[in-house]
């Protein structure tokens, strides 16, 4: 029978330590109320004593959502943080105390210029008191991959003995590699067990040699019953345990770990993307899980093997953790099934195997270019290649534009070309991309809902080019737009209309199949 993995998320607490992740009390309650949608066990709200802000944000969490999901906060090992997490988590349905202290040497000596007898003692009368509050006290050894040993042990002892009841091991500088870090769980485990096997065994560990998920999934596999993890890996230096990467690997390889958890895999990507939006903190775009790349695929050899079987390169369906479809990004890598499968599904023949060979080479001169191709670039390729193009369908191609920016009246002027028709309108917004995107709704008369809007630089200097990635909506069915240019309004602009000739592709397929 598997194990049920718990899963504390501490991304409102160590990952809001990251610089530029400070989030409002409003801002903490809505992300703990999608990390409820997710289903984790616990939320570690944050820091208490640290500040007034923090104390109310915990207190809200354990509020607004603590009618199910366990809520708990961080304390040194001092009345006043213990107070403090006590007040701040007390209306939760399952609250509980998490207070931390280091054991290795260099914490005990140099950080607490304390005898470890003095440290250790410091530990039990926090659990103690804590016990005297509420019933479940969790107990962190801080710096334990450090740590002697046998004094480690000493500590865990004592504090158990005090009444904790859950005991964390972190690896909070990112020391350990994992068949150490396994090692060690494995050892804890058989005493801990031995001592009182009530007592939930927990690890926490950073990513700072980029093993933090590596040392997690040992410790699983040596017997941690709980871990603690941040959405996108967010945390101090180089981040935290990441959780989408832990909970993903446990479901794709749950015959090796015999171990489960009870997270929603498929709010994984809403979560990170509400993170995303919350912190200004992008995720790499090669990031595991929930990268923009995670299930998109360029090499024209992956993308054949995807095309006769999704699971010739993929180990897990995208749809698992919320993305819609895997993406074929065609590029000059891009082989001739990528590419002919894309041509078919916008309803081109490609039987004429002289033909095809021919679109197939001003195909790889465009990529070569434009370096990444989209449907209406196809489009435009298939239809200006045939002497009769084989629909009666045209798809948007932006003429011109022009973008004024200023503080009263930003404003977006368009012109479009649609077959042999052109169009010309603009429009006053709250913004020069609010401006330029509402005339573009208003020509192309696709009422879109725009969901998110991202853009990033992708190479260097004054000539940088700037790559836009859109998610829109329509008739609440979703649509990708991306583009790149040296002008980032153009890009902008581009990357809008691609979404909307997705659209218009979509309306005619459906048509097509009537």
């Amino acid at each position: 029978m598997n194990r049920s993995i718990i899963v504390l998320d501490t991304t409102l607490r160590d990952g809001e330590q990251v610089p530029g992740a400070k989030m409002n009390v409003s801002q903490k309650v809505e992300f703990a109320q999608q990390l409820k949608r997710l289903n984790v066990d616990i939320i570690e709200a944050g820091f208490p004593a640290s500040s007034h802000g923090d104390f109310q944000a915990v207190q809200e969490i354990a509020r607004k959502v603590g009618d199910s999901v366990s809520v708990t906060a961080l304390a040194r090992a001092v009345k006043s943080d213990i107070d403090a997490v006590f007040e701040s988590i007390r209306d939760a349905e399952d609250p509980f105390i998490h207070i931390v202290l280091g054991t290795s040497d260099i914490h005990v000596e140099k950080k607490f210029n304390r005898s470890q007898d003095a440290v250790l003692q410091m530990g039990v009368e926090a659990v103690k008191y804590a016990k005297t509050l509420l019933p479940n006290v969790q107990y962190s050894t801080e710096d334990a991959s450090r740590s002697d040993f046998e004094y480690l042990w000493k500590t865990i002892e004592a504090v158990v003995k005090a009444g904790a009841t859950m005991i964390n091991v972190p690896d909070t500088v990112g020391y350990a590699v994992p068949e150490e870090f396994g090692d060690l769980i494995r050892r804890i485990n058989d005493r801990l067990k031995n001592l009182n096997d009530n007592v939930i065994l927990s690890v926490h560990c950073h990513n700072d040699l980029g093993l933090a998920t590596a040392n997690t999934l040992s410790a699983i596999k040596n017997g941690a019953e709980k871990i603690e993890c941040t959405i996108n890996g967010l945390g101090e230096r180089a981040g935290n345990t990441s959780l989408e990467e832990v909970v993903m690997s446990l479901k794709v390889r749950e015959n090796y770990y015999q171990c489960r958890t009870n997270i929603h895999t498929q709010e994984l990507l809403k979560t990170s993307r509400l993170l995303t939006y919350l912190t200004g903190l992008d995720v790499q775009v090669n990031k595991a899980i929930t990268g923009e790349n995670a299930f998109a695929h360029s090499s024209g050899i992956h993308q054949d093997g995807l095309l006769k079987d999704k699971q010739v390169y993929e180990i897990m369906s995208p749809e698992e953790v919320g993305v819609e479809k895997m993406e074929l990004i065609l590029t000059a890598r891009s082989g001739r099934h990528a590419f002919k499968n894309a041509v078919e599904k916008l309803g081109f023949a490609t039987d004429d195997a002289n033909e095809f060979e021919h679109l197939f080479e001003k195909f790889l001169a465009l990529a070569d270019a434009k370096k990444e191709v989209y449907d209406h670039d196809l489009f435009y390729l298939v239809t200006g290649h045939r002497s009769q193009a084989q629909t009666d369908h045209s798809l948007f191609e932006l003429i011109s534009y022009e973008v004024v920016t200023n503080e009263q009246k930003p404003t977006a002027a368009i012109v479009l070309k649609r077959g042999n028709k052109l169009l010309e309108g603009s429009a006053v917004g709250i913004g020069p991309i609010d401006a330029l995107y509402t005339v573009l709704k208003t020509l192309t008369q696709l009422d879109v809902t725009l969901n998110s809007y991202k853009i990033n630089s992708i190479s260097r200097g004054k000539e940088a080019i700037g790559r836009v990635n859109i998610q829109m909506e329509y008739q609440g069915k979703p649509y990708f737009g991306r583009a790149m240019d040296t002008d980032i309004m153009k890009a902008s602009a581009l990357a809008f209309l691609n979404g909307l000739n997705a659209v218009l592709l979509d309306k005619v397929k459906v048509n097509s199949d009537k």
